[in-house]
């Protein structure tokens, strides 16, 4: 399952089969699909990265990070953080 840019009709948004999601880009993984859940947002949503290494982060205001991909830069979005669907988790 490839995580791309929101172009009006993100297909990954509503779809929830178990798997791993990998960056559209290069193919490095980045998020799985038990860390995923629904969200009022047009974009899918995650409590967590799968690894450590999936995603590079960087402060862009505060409460929200900027997301890339870990190999290859590819941009993904934000971390928000504190908007998870539990107290203290971030929102991917």
């Amino acid at each position: 399952m490839s995580f791309c840019s929101f172009l009006g009709g993100e297909v990954f948004k509503d779809h929830f089969q178990p798997g791993i999601y990998v960056c559209a880009k290069c193919g490095h993984e980045l998020f799985s699909s038990r860390a995923k859940y629904e969200h009022s947002s047009p974009w899918p949503a995650f409590t967590e990265t799968l690894r450590e290494d999936s995603v590079a982060k960087r402060e862009e205001r505060p409460g929200a990070l900027k997301v890339t991909c870990g190999k290859c830069g590819h941009g993904l979005g934000h971390e928000f953080l504190n908007d998870g669907p539990k107290r203290g988790q971030s929102r991917f």
